[in-house]
């Protein structure tokens, strides 16, 4: 059920018109009713249908009451009959735990993957020696990196420990190790460089807030209009990574763009909308941010993410107090934000090399 709109007005289900996924969105005929669905929702009229209908994307399923799409690889087609109930119990678990959208989609993929390779034989009758050997083959034969194949684990680890309450059954199962990377960052000239290089409005002002409040694209496409306190100056970030709320300190310099954009734009919901209204996609943010590293001529390999490091890393450079960079950035432990100290020049620049004092 949205939380937006009163859905039992409304007769909704899934379609495909002109070649497009679509929501068909059927209603008796009522201008008061048809008024409080284009407030929240880009629909159109199809004469052939003679019936409303949005574009059936990720928002406009969450707001419509549908179940967010299972995407993966093809993979998931080809698993036997005999573990299909254990894929759709381990879905419904997932859901019921309210995992985000983007977490149950990685899982499925994972957990699919144990699946096809099964074939018929039932995933709950797995040992854990049999796990081992399936986790061998992984690094083996698929030559999975260890990132990846903790991923693959935890899916896997889900399924037994939370489907099948089988609590102990990974439990002598190693896991790789993590590879220590420090994040990259962007020198300060080259993200005023690159900012400076965006002429459109609504991209310029996502990366600059990308940037000057250090958050995550997930957080950027998740902004609602009511979520900018421009009196206080703050942005209330709701249900960021771990569904932990924040405030971030919304920066005056991106007062005037954001007011101009405001504008021009008119968003409804969300600050930053797509063309058919609903969330701006994670994937769009990503290609404004590559697009402007390629105007500014950055030939480092970093991605959108890089903003949000470079964010943490300048206020430390600046004298921001480890502790206070930890709220700003909304990380559950201190540890996660002295990474950062690894990569500021602050004090390591002012350490000579010995070859100097040759």
């Amino acid at each position: 059920m949205s939380a937006y709109m009163d859905l039992s007005k409304f007769s909704i289900s899934l379609g495909v018109h002109r070649n497009k996924n679509v929501i068909w969105i059927r209603f008796e005929k009522n201008n008061e009713w048809l008024a409080m669905l284009r407030k929240e929702i880009y629909v159109l009229w199809s004469a052939s249908q003679k019936c409303w209908y949005a574009y059936d994307t990720a928002y406009n399923r969450q707001l419509l009451g549908l179940d967010p799409k299972i995407t993966g690889k093809s993979v998931i087609k080809k698993i036997h009959d005999v573990n299909k109930p254990a894929l759709q119990a381990f879905i419904n678990t997932l859901k019921l735990k309210a995992y985000s959208e983007n977490t149950i989609r990685i899982y499925v993929q994972e957990f699919s993957q144990l699946l096809y390779i099964l074939k018929s034989y039932p995933v709950q009758n797995l040992t854990a020696e049999k796990l081992r050997s399936y986790f061998l083959y992984c690094i083996n034969e698929l030559k999975i990196k260890e990132n990846h194949l903790n991923s693959r684990i935890n899916a896997i680890k889900f399924y037994f420990e939370q489907v099948l309450g089988k609590e102990k059954l990974l439990l002598n199962i190693p896991r790789p190790k993590k590879p220590s990377k420090l994040p990259k960052v962007i020198d300060m000239k080259d993200v005023k460089t690159m900012l400076s290089m965006v002429k459109n409005t609504k991209h310029r002002v996502m990366l600059k807030l990308c940037y000057g409040m250090g958050l995550r694209v997930s957080e950027i496409v998740n902004l609602k209009i009511s979520d900018i306190d421009s009196k206080r100056m703050q942005v209330h970030i709701c249900s960021g990574k771990g569904k932990r709320d924040r405030y971030a300190n919304l920066p005056e310099s991106v007062l005037e763009d954001l007011r101009t954009y405001y504008k021009e734009y008119k968003p409804k919901y969300f600050l930053f909308e797509g063309q058919y209204g609903g969330q701006y996609s994670v994937r769009s943010v990503q290609q404004v941010f590559k697009q402007a590293m390629k105007k500014a001529k950055i030939k480092k390999q970093i991605g959108i993410h890089g903003l949000r490091h470079s964010y943490a890393t300048h206020l430390l450079e600046q004298g921001t107090d480890i502790s206070l960079i930890k709220e700003l950035l909304g990380h559950k432990d201190l540890k996660t934000t002295l990474i950062y100290t690894h990569i500021s020049n602050k004090t390591l620049s002012k350490v000579k090399s010995p070859l100097d004092s040759l």
